[in-house]
């Protein structure tokens, strides 16, 4: 098994508080019959959650993704993904705490269900 599995295997172990309130909506296929996949290696990266059906990426992003470097790195990550034909949508932690109800409904919104 390669390091990139390896991690992704202990990150799916070790949810953050908000992966884990997004992983009980998008598991065993409760978000309309879609199938998400958590921690998901696509080299060199790992997806916070994957649907590969619709070609959706979520990514769920703390505080240290405000920096100027975590910002740079997060555009060239999320152009790789877009080459890849995956939409990227992200979330900040304050929008699954605070408003978990308006993330369901951009996913709605982006994955084209009324």
């Amino acid at each position: 098994m390669d390091e990139l599995t390896q991690k992704a295997r202990l990150l799916r172990k070790n949810l953050t508080q908000q992966e884990q309130k997004l992983w009980n909506i998008l598991k065993n296929k409760q978000f309309y019959g879609y199938k998400f996949l958590r921690q998901y290696p696509i080299k060199p990266y790992i997806a916070d959650f994957i649907c590969r059906e619709a070609k959706i990426i979520i990514e769920i992003d703390g505080g240290q993704h405000n920096q100027a470097k975590d910002i740079a790195y997060d555009k060239v990550r999320t152009a790789y993904l877009n080459k890849l034909g995956y939409k990227v949508i992200r979330f900040w932690n304050n929008d699954i705490d605070m408003n978990l109800e308006g993330v369901y409904k951009v996913l709605q919104s982006e994955m084209g269900i009324d």
